[in-house]
């Protein structure tokens, strides 16, 4: 029996196989799942209807599975949206980029990118990539 709270065994595996600089991109409901990135790496659907789940939802068990040591987003051009500031709250200390849409989907179709989870989260702008880190002790 798994100690962790994360339990979806593709994800499970899907990290299994991630390392260091492998990146998870937690995408939005609106973002081109199928062409919007990495076609080598696995997808993980848990877009079970519009608003379910969130961005967010999943970052929460992913974090205590994984080090994180730099998150990218997808700038808006009108500033900040509110799931980025919850992101930050999140993940202290880790630094952010914040990328305009073209070159944030250049990002996610790039070779490091191993994991794309798709969500059903509704906000706008609520795409977050994740470069694992390194395991400490």
């Amino acid at each position: 029996m798994l100690k962790t709270d994360l339990i979806h065994p593709q994800l499970l595996a899907a990290l299994g196989r991630a390392g260091h600089g492998s990146k998870i991109l937690l995408s939005d409901g609106n973002f081109p799942h199928g062409t919007g990135a990495n076609p080598a790496a696995e997808r993980i659907y848990l877009n079970l209807a519009p608003g379910m789940l969130r961005v967010d939802q999943v970052l929460v068990p992913l974090l205590a599975s994984v080090p994180v040591e730099a998150a990218e987003v997808m700038a808006s051009p009108d500033g900040e949206v509110e799931a980025v500031a919850g992101y930050r709250e999140m993940l202290p200390g880790v630094p952010f980029s914040a990328l305009q849409r073209m070159p944030f989907y250049e990002t996610a179709r790039g070779p490091d990118v191993a994991i794309v989870i798709a969500t059903g989260d509704q906000r706008v702008y609520a795409n977050l990539l994740l470069t694992i880190g390194v395991r400490a002790g």
